[in-house]
């Protein structure tokens, strides 16, 4: 069994997932990278690979249940644990989004890969999770998941497009894991959300005003914690993102 982090990164072969590869990976630590498209995903090993990281393919379909049960497989195989899982891989699910317009098969597709699909890899997962001496789930959220700041006149989040998928599916996710804090209370693992601001992406016809680098920032704090620190938290880089 490898001394080294075991660490594996969902949607890692491209922006803000692929950044987060890079800061682990710089780390020393030993990076699944989880796509499910083939040629981006061998292509951004090879990229990690030639910068010095121990990076390494892991095919993965968040929303297909044998695609994760065979990432699981592969994992075990090979280190036999896991010690960060990084629930990275996330979609809008498509336009438009005003609740009055909105395509349901929009919203059932970004439920089902932002909220559904970081289930059923979290769950495949958890017994490699349990074998590590350190175990930390981070899960990429968002600040527009937040009910607070949705709620906000003041806030900048409020001032956000009108959005009945994306949206809401990370205030599911966030309530998801916080469920998941309270069944897994006593054990080692440290599970937290993370939001990377507003970054420019695909995800956002690459409109954001961060860098996939900067938005990656949180995810990589959150997948270090020490043991003493916190879980069931939401962060950003600013600090505490309001439920």
């Amino acid at each position: 069994m490898s001394d080294k982090t075991i660490a594996l990164v969902t949607g890692a072969n491209k922006g803000i997932g692929y950044e987060i590869a890079v800061g682990l990976g710089a780390l020393g630590w030993s990076v699944g990278v989880g796509a499910r498209d083939e040629r981006r995903r061998e292509e951004a090993v090879a990229k990690l690979r030639a910068a010095g990281a121990d990076a390494f393919g892991v095919p993965l379909d968040v929303t297909d249940d044998a695609s994760v049960t065979a990432a699981a497989r592969l994992l075990d195989e090979r280190a036999g644990r896991l010690d960060v899982l990084v629930n990275n891989a996330g979609v809008t699910g498509g336009m438009p989004q005003e609740p009055t317009r909105a395509d349901l098969d929009a919203v059932r597709t970004a439920v089902e890969t932002n909220v559904i699909g970081v289930i059923r890899v979290t769950n495949a997962l958890l017994p490699l999770l349990r074998r590590s001496a350190s175990p930390r789930i981070v899960n990429m959220s968002s600040s527009v998941g937040s009910l607070t700041l949705q709620a906000s006149d003041a806030s900048e989040v409020a001032a956000s497009p009108v959005s009945a998928a994306y949206a809401p599916s990370k205030s599911f996710l966030n309530a998801v894991m916080i469920q998941y804090v309270k069944e897994l209370r006593g054990s080692n693992i440290l599970i937290n959300a993370g939001c990377p601001g507003y970054t420019a992406t695909d995800l956002n016809g690459f409109h954001g005003v961060r860098t996939p680098e900067q938005g990656a920032a949180i995810a990589i704090r959150l997948a270090t914690l020490p043991d003493d620190g916190p879980t069931g938290g939401f962060f950003d880089d600013a600090g505490v993102v309001p439920w």
